[in-house]
């Protein structure tokens, strides 16, 4: 297993300007979607820019810092490996395990000689417990799993089709790299982050003991990975599977699977009356590799799978993602970022003046001059239509949006 560190350049762009500014650094995501290996990455940034300074590192999945159970701890541990005079740097793995970490943060963010990082793997950390006791005095910054271009470098591919198969079958969980290629022993690895994920972030942290029903939960989630669906529906469908869950306890479930970064809830937008529907929302996985795995290989199915990928790339992008809504027609994403708007529609082939008219045919109706894309894996690009851009899926997940 190599331990030779490959440099996200991304998230080091969107860490300097926050390097030596008095902000607590957060690093948030999935469990092993890379925010450990982030945190590494920009500890070695920093000491090679400045190699004379203290460097503090503690990693609460180590048994090694078992003993850090809650701020006390944390705050008596580093004020012993603190050193007056220079710049102390403080990186923390997994600090929502320590017991009112806020406490501790707080108490070092008023020490100017130090510098404080951290990751974290449940969103609720930031709503709650930091937003209060740190309001305004920290920097989220969210990691997510590959990109297809850091997929390429990863795992030291060439841009073919083979590799792109790769990609939407395995995901991009930057530990793969260090596995043997084969599928079930990938798919192996992948359930087992699901199992650690349901029982951290969730069972344990919420005092669920019913494991069963979030079995029957996820796979319905993977199952319809794309589709409109209502509390209701699932609920409907986990009656069906005797199991009695009602639609208001559903929410709260497919909340604590957000709070955990597993899947994210996307929401009907009405592109002319900018109205949001509260009800028939989609959800997508943070990284569709593990929704794959859930689901089973004899499942998997490329179509299946293309707008989870299409949806994650328009988000890693710093895109606000939702679905578009147009009197009866469906857009499948309309993207935001900083006033800028682009709509995409997602296809796995083109296979006849149909489908062509269905996917170009509802961006047309669309009555603005913002970019608009046709996604799909056809091998020739069909020519600009009216406006609409055609592009395949490797071409869209290299492009800089």
């Amino acid at each position: 297993m190599s331990n030779k560190i490959i440099f996200r350049e991304t998230y080091i762009e969107k860490v300097k300007p926050f390097i030596n500014v008095n902000l607590i650094k957060v690093f948030v995501g999935q469990r092993r979607v890379g925010k450990s290996y982030l945190l590494k990455m920009t500890k070695v940034f920093i000491q090679s820019q400045e190699p004379k300074s203290n460097y503090i590192y503690i990693d609460k999945e180590q048994y090694e810092f078992d003993f850090i159970n809650n701020y006390h701890d944390l705050i008596k541990y580093i004020d012993e490996k603190y050193i007056k005079g220079i710049a102390n740097y403080v990186f923390i793995d997994e600090i929502q395990d320590v017991l009112d970490f806020e406490k501790a943060l707080r108490h070092f963010q008023n020490k100017e000689t130090i510098d404080i990082y951290c990751t974290g793997s449940n969103a609720q950390m930031l709503s709650g417990d930091l937003s209060s006791t740190l309001s305004g005095r920290y920097i989220k910054i969210e990691v997510n799993a590959l990109s297809y271009n850091e997929f390429l470098k990863f795992h030291e591919l060439e841009d073919t089709d083979e590799a792109l198969q790769k990609y939407l079958k395995w995901g991009g969980l930057p530990f793969i790299k260090n596995l043997l290629k084969d599928d079930s022993v990938i798919f192996d690895y992948l359930k087992n982050i699901v199992s650690t994920i349901i029982y951290k972030d969730i069972l344990y942290r919420y005092k669920i003991r019913n494991v069963d029903f979030f079995d029957s939960l996820l796979l319905f989630i993977a199952s319809n990975t794309g589709n409109l669906i209502t509390a209701k529906k699932i609920s409907d469908y986990l009656k069906s599977q005797n199991i009695d869950i009602s639609t208001k306890v559903v929410l709260n479930y497919t909340d604590y699977l957000q709070n955990a970064f597993l899947i994210d809830k996307i929401k009907r937008i009405d592109i002319s009356s900018k109205k949001i529907f509260l009800i028939n929302n989609k959800y997508f996985f943070g990284d569709w590799g593990l929704r794959n795995a859930l689901i089973g290989m004899s499942n998997f199915s490329v179509p299946d799978i293309l707008e989870n990928v299409v949806y994650s790339h328009l988000k890693r992008s710093g895109y606000q993602v939702s679905i578009g809504v147009l009197k009866e027609l469906e857009i499948d994403f309309v993207a935001q970022k900083e006033g800028k708007i682009i709509y995409v529609q997602v296809a796995y082939l083109i296979v006849d003046n149909k489908v062509k008219e269905r996917e170009f045919g509802n961006l047309l109706k669309i009555k603005d001059n913002y970019p608009k894309y046709v996604v799909s894996l056809d091998p020739v690009s069909i020519s600009a239509y009216k406006g609409i851009k055609h592009i395949h899926l490797r071409d869209f997940l290299k492009l800089t949006i």
